[in-house]
């Protein structure tokens, strides 16, 4: 087969590695680009709507995010839902409605007031809820199945409509391909693709696939999840990361059981996000709750067990230094606690009782007979481990070569980072390759003003 030459090629087609292809086509001057996707569509795996909890991750209501952080993923949050509104995706893959972080217990309620004051001046329509009011707007926070009011005090806050909190996240990437298309670029998309090898030969990349594909490339950017690492791996970089894969999985309501998304204040020793309620869209609105937090020994969830098995022990990278991190992590109860609490979440007959237990901090009244295991939901997240710091990284890691390859790490919230994790890169590319990045035009269609 003759070989493709292309001045950039993207490998994975999730909507990290659509959002660079669309931001590439329509706001630079490189011409040829190439979309190199290992199954025979785009955003199979963490982008797919199932796979996550479908939310516009912008640091209001999560918790776990430090007032830095909430800053940036503030930004990078608006341009998903300018890019929605641009290409007018309102009630069809982008949708409003209420949302809220909850305190329950006297502790928890102490931490939401002192946060609600300190994030009050970096979004202006954040409401603060007390227990009567939570009352009218999220009924089924408050009473228990008698109808009494819990005895617990409870606080929130939040907003009630006017915010856009929901999107799918599968039909996002499909439209950011189609929309990159448009452009009038060699934009070419390849399915059924899988990357085994990248081999750097002078100043140009040669991509090897199992269906016998022949591309080469002046700049590449992974953006294919756990394999990032193991494709960075077998380049000789980032060998100082190990990787963790987190699997979540959740649980559907047979019926509505909240107006809105509801979320719960996160242990800050652990991680991982706490579970949270949240009407589906793709379940007629049905609530699902999770995710759980399994550690999982393969990089794909419901991929080719072997494998991807195989594929994780490569990646892990195990050694003394992994298990010090391990060591580290474990030697606290709590984490060990919720390590085997999870695990026991995946158990079937204990499984929906564990797991309603934990679910009744927000909805009280929640029966066993009300939820059913959503199978073939949730993904799988790549948690970096350093091994040079010996512990587990939290948030987005990527490994930029500077030398014409970028090799992009994931977890949560990578899709509502997507836009702004591609303008990072979009800048390395045209720097490397000496191309023009119209920053103006940019700035005016996908970066809030004000």
């Amino acid at each position: 087969m003759k070989e493709k030459h292309y001045e950039v090629a993207i490998v994975g087609g999730g909507i990290s590695g659509a959002a660079l292809l669309y931001e590439l086509a329509r706001y630079t001057d490189i011409n040829s680009i190439a979309l190199i996707e290992k199954y025979g569509g785009l955003a199979t795996l963490n982008s797919k709507g199932t796979a996550n909890s479908q939310t516009v991750h912008c640091g209001d209501i999560e918790t776990n995010y430090t007032f830095e952080k909430a800053s940036k993923v503030r930004r990078t949050a608006a341009m998903v839902v300018k890019y929605g509104i641009q290409h007018d995706l309102q009630g069809k893959y982008m949708f409003d409605g209420q949302k809220m972080a909850i305190g329950v217990g006297d502790s928890e309620v102490e931490y939401i007031k002192k946060r609600y004051e300190e994030f009050k001046p970096l979004y202006p329509y954040i409401e603060f809820y007390d227990k009567e009011e939570l009352a009218k707007i999220e009924p089924k926070i408050i009473y228990d199945k008698n109808g009494n009011q819990r005895s617990e005090n409870v606080v929130g806050m939040g907003v009630k409509s006017g915010v856009y909190t929901t999107v799918d996240f599968g039909a996002f990437t499909s439209t950011l391909v189609d929309n990159a298309k448009k452009e009038g670029k060699e934009c070419d998309v390849y399915l059924n693709s899988e990357v085994t090898d990248i081999n750097q030969v002078g100043d140009k990349f040669y991509i090897t696939t199992k269906n016998g594909l022949s591309i080469s490339a002046d700049f590449v950017v992974v953006n294919a999840g756990a394999h990032s690492l193991f494709l960075a791996h077998r380049m000789g970089y980032g060998l100082n990361f190990g990787c963790l894969p987190m699997a979540g999985s959740f649980y559907l309501t047979k019926q509505k059981l909240l107006n809105g998304k509801v979320y719960m204040v996160q242990n800050p020793k652990l991680p991982f996000a706490a579970l949270h309620g949240d009407p589906d869209i793709l379940a007629d609105g049905c609530t699902r709750f999770g995710p759980t937090a399994l550690a999982m020994p393969k990089l794909e969830r419901y991929h080719g067990t072997y494998r991807s098995f195989m594929d994780f022990c490569k990646t892990l990278n195990f050694d003394g230094d992994i298990v010090k991190i391990f060591y580290d992590l474990l030697k606290d109860s709590e984490i060990r606690n919720y390590v085997l609490r999870n695990f026991m979440f995946e158990v079937p007959y204990f499984n929906k009782k564990l797991f309603v237990k934990d679910a009744r901090k927000i909805v009280p009244s929640l029966e066993v007979s009300d939820i059913y295991y959503a199978r073939g939901f949730g993904g799988v997240r790549p948690q970096v481990l350093n091994k040079t710091e010996k512990k587990l990284m939290l948030g987005e890691a990527s490994i930029n070569t500077g030398k014409g390859i970028i090799f992009n790490m994931t977890p949560s919230p990578g899709a509502t980072s997507c836009l702004g994790n591609a303008e990072r890169d979009v800048k390395e590319v045209c720097k490397f390759l000496n191309k023009n990045f119209n920053e103006e035009k940019f700035n005016q269609e996908l970066v809030d003003q004000d």
